[in-house]
């Protein structure tokens, strides 16, 4: 098959062709955010699972249906060393400027610039690294207080007086929630909650690992009634047909059901995994209708580009210690495991390996189902170190 057509596009965070079984939740957004523009209650959301399903990928996909509802919106990837006020400043002074333009929400889109104006020099000693543009003096008394829960109160409350003026609505899209530090994370829920609380258009579409339903309910109490925590998990085996052959026919190319079947069992289901194997697949396939002896034959071959790139980079952040805690687990299975049979099986006690666990769900490489319980974050990571530890 030509390469150059290849209709496959494995990636982090790349668009696939066709973004399958995900419709439903991209309807169920439409709805919140129709409902918030009109000053109904609705909840915010907060999509967990494990790598490899998509998040990032129908993250985007929905920042763009949302911004087709002339909805402004910001779009922030978390990461482990940054402070949450550094990431949204910057992007919240974007949307106020473009509130500005618009003559009905000019003058509450002024003082929303007032009031970050207060919030970035307030904390600019307890987050050094915030740094963003002002273009209004602060006003004394409006957000600027030093404490980070009620100032982001006050801003975000002043961003929803703007949006709401516009008859619009702004919507915070934000990725790896996981990594967002706590007391910063309950911030953002309370400034929320109060924005609920008072009808403004103001909602959250955040992503993150399994830990992020514990996280925000360790946070604030009435989490659990503020957020909607929809899975997003393996496609079942009619969505995952649909992301194998759809891209395939439009490129007046065949797939025989043994060779999507032989995909869809290799792949567990999961959409990362499925653009690997699919496109690899096409490129060592000679001709059409592609078969299960092309998807066999390219099976060596992926695997190794998944554990060079995919598997790899995460692999490569491990400690020794972390490495063999993680392989005790594998040698158990897919998971998840009671976190004494995993000590036992490295001959120690739950005590001794407790730090490297603790570690390992910082780094978001494993995390903890129910009490006592460690499961992988990373699909088929299992069957990777099993690989890599044997080698």
């Amino acid at each position: 098959m030509d390469p150059i057509e290849n209709p496959y596009t494995p990636g982090a965070g790349t668009q696939p062709h066709q973004l399958a079984g995900r419709d439903k939740l991209r309807e169920d957004l439409r709805i919140t955010i129709a409902r918030v523009m009109r000053s109904k209650p609705a909840k915010s959301m907060l999509m967990v699972g494990l790598r490899g399903v998509g998040k990032t990928v129908l993250l985007e996909q929905m920042r763009q249906d949302v911004e087709a509802m002339k909805v402004h919106t910001i779009y922030i990837e978390a990461p482990e060393n940054r402070s949450l006020p550094s990431l949204l400043s910057p992007q919240l002074r974007l949307a106020l400027l473009k509130l500005s333009r618009i003559d009905a929400s000019k003058e509450a889109a002024v003082r929303g610039l007032k009031a970050l104006a207060g919030f970035a020099k307030s904390l600019k000693v307890t987050f050094g690294d915030i740094e963003v543009g002002f273009d209004q003096e602060p006003e004394a008394g409006l957000a600027d207080n030093g404490d980070l829960e009620a100032d982001l109160t006050a801003l975000m409350i002043e961003v929803g007086y703007a949006a709401k003026a516009g008859k619009t609505a702004v919507v915070m899209f934000i990725d790896e929630l996981q990594y967002v530090v706590p007391e910063q994370f309950s911030a953002l829920i309370a400034a929320l909650h109060r924005c609920a609380q008072l009808k403004l258009p103001v909602t959250l579409v955040g992503a993150g690992l399994p830990q992020l339903r514990g996280l925000a309910g360790n946070s604030k109490s009435y989490a659990e009634r503020l957020f909607n925590y929809p899975e997003i998990g393996a496609l079942d085996s009619d969505s995952a047909r649909e992301a194998i052959i759809n891209p395939a026919n439009e490129q007046n190319v065949e797939f025989k059901d043994a060779a999507v079947n032989r995909i869809i069992n290799k792949t567990k289901g999961y959409p990362y995994f499925i653009q690997e194997w699919g496109s690899h697949t096409w490129d060592l396939a000679e001709s059409s209708p592609i078969t299960v002896e092309d998807v066999d034959n390219s099976t060596e071959l992926t695997i190794a580009e998944l554990d060079e790139s995919f598997f790899r980079v995460r692999f490569d952040r491990l400690t020794p210690k972390e490495k063999s805690y993680l392989h005790a687990m594998a040698k158990l299975g897919p998971g998840p495991h009671r976190s004494g049979d995993i000590a036992e099986s490295m001959n120690k006690r739950v005590s001794d390996v407790a730090p490297v666990r603790n570690s390992l769900i910082k780094k978001g490489m494993v995390w903890a189902p129910n009490h006592g319980d460690t499961a992988f974050t990373v699909p088929l990571f299992d069957e990777f170190m099993i690989r890599i530890m044997e080698e």
